[in-house]
C-alpha cells in the first residue's frame, strides 16, 4: 500500500481519493505524511516511559445510574501540568472496553509521545450509550428499551452533562474547545461526526473513522458551513475501499466538498472495517491534533488573497470536479493512495 501527497500553496487544505492515473504534480513537491503506520507501531517498546490505563466508575447525572470509562493518562502526567483530552468512541457491538482491548491506544501514544511526533494528551474511552448498558446489543432493542441508533444518539447528553464535567473536575485539563478532541470507530465515528459538528463551540477537532449509517444526512450534519470552516482546526473522514460503509463517507466528503468545509479524506486501498484500518486512522489523527502546525484544518489568517482550484478528480471511475476558495498562507492536499 502506497499513499502520495503533493501541496499546492494558496489553497484551502482539502484531500481527495485518486486513482493512480489522476495523479499529477501541480506544483508542489511530493510528500509522504500519511503513509501505512510503521511496523509495531502498535507494539509495547521497551526503553520508553508508559502511560497509565485505569478503568473509573462515575455515576450519570443526565440519564442516571452508574457508568464505566477508560482513561489513558500519558507518560508523566502531572497535576502540575495541563493537558488536552481526545474522547474516543466506540462501535455499536463494543464499550468502554474496545478501543483498549481492539486498539491499544495507550502503545500507540506511547510510542508516538516517545518519538515526539504527539502532544502528551488524555484519551478518554466511555462507554457511548446514553443508557450505559453493556457490549453487543446490535440494532435491536436495548435491555433499557429503545434501539441502538436512538441509544447511540443521545448520548451526547451523557458526554456533555456526565463525561466531559468529570474528566474536567478529575483530572489536569486545558478545559476549552481548542484542547478538545473527538473521534470514533464506526458508530462511534457517526457520533463523533454528529457531536463533534453540532458542538464546535465545544469541540475543535473531529475525526471519524469508517463511519456508520447512523450519521446524520449530509444535508443536516452541519448548519453553518462557514462557521464550521472557520472553527474546525481538523476534520478527519477516512474510510477503506472494501469497506461496506464507504458510501456514508463518502457522502460526506461530497457533501464537504461542496460546501467548502476543509477536511482530510482518506480511502485506503484494501481497507476494511477492522480494526487493522482504525488503529491506523488513530495513528495519523493522534499526530495532528492538539498541533496547529500540522493540523490539515488550519484556516489562513491573511483571507484577502483568496485564489481558487479546480481540482479534476476520480473516484470509483467517475471523474468529477471540485472548485475550491483557497486562503492565502494555507495549501490544497490532495492524498493519492496506490497499491
Amino acid at each position: 500500500m502506497q499513499f502520495k501527497t503533493w501541496l499546492i500553496a494558496g489553497a484551502a487544505i482539502l484531500a481527495l481519493h485518486l486513482p493512480a492515473r489522476a495523479a499529477q504534480n501541480q506544483g508542489g513537491k511530493p510528500e509522504q505524511p500519511y503513509a501505512s503506520a510503521p511496523a509495531g507501531f502498535d507494539a509495547k517498546r521497551d526503553g520508553i516511559e508508559h502511560g497509565k490505563m485505569e478503568l473509573i466508575d462515575y455515576e450519570s447525572k443526565v440519564s442516571g445510574g452508574p457508568r464505566k470509562m477508560v482513561i489513558y493518562t500519558p507518560p508523566g502526567y502531572s497535576k502540575e501540568k495541563k493537558y488536552p483530552v481526545l474522547y474516543l468512541l466506540h462501535g455499536i457491538g463494543g464499550d468502554h472496553n474496545e478501543w483498549p482491548k481492539g486498539g491499544v491506544p495507550n502503545n500507540i501514544l506511547d510510542n508516538l509521545i516517545a518519538d515526539k511526533q504527539a502532544v502528551p494528551m488524555i484519551v478518554v474511552m466511555p462507554n457511548g450509550r446514553s443508557t450505559g448498558e453493556g457490549a453487543g446489543k446490535g440494532f435491536g432493542k436495548g435491555a433499557k428499551g429503545g434501539n441502538a441508533t436512538q441509544i447511540f444518539g443521545e448520548f451526547d447528553k451523557n458526554l456533555l452533562g456526565d463525561v466531559i464535567p468529570y474528566i474536567e473536575s478529575h483530572y489536569s485539563v486545558k478545559a476549552d474547545r481548542e484542547h478538545r478532541a473527538l473521534a470514533g470507530l464506526s458508530m462511534g465515528g457517526g457520533q463523533s461526526l454528529n457531536f463533534g459538528l453540532q458542538y464546535l463551540d465545544t469541540f475543535a477537532w473531529v475525526g471519524g473513522f469508517s463511519s456508520a449509517p447512523n450519521t446524520k444526512q449530509p444535508a443536516s450534519l452541519i448548519k453553518d458551513h462557514a462557521d464550521a470552516a472557520k472553527k474546525l482546526k481538523l476534520l478527519w473522514v477516512s474510510c477503506g475501499d472494501q469497506d461496506g460503509l464507504l458510501k456514508t463517507s463518502l457522502n460526506v466528503h461530497n457533501m464537504l466538498v461542496e460546501k467548502k468545509v476543509p477536511h482530510i479524506y482518506s480511502v485506503v486501498p484494501g481497507g476494511k472495517h477492522d480494526f487493522k484500518q482504525w488503529k491506523n486512522d488513530l495513528y495519523h489523527f493522534s499526530q495532528l491534533v492538539f498541533q496547529e502546525e500540522k493540523a490539515a484544518g488550519k484556516q489562513g489568517a491573511n483571507r484577502s488573497n483568496e485564489r481558487r482550484l479546480s481540482l479534476s478528480y476520480g473516484i470509483r471511475g467517475i471523474d468529477r470536479t471540485a472548485t475550491i476558495d483557497g486562503q492565502a498562507n494555507a495549501r490544497d492536499e490532495i492524498v493519492v493512495h496506490e497499491e
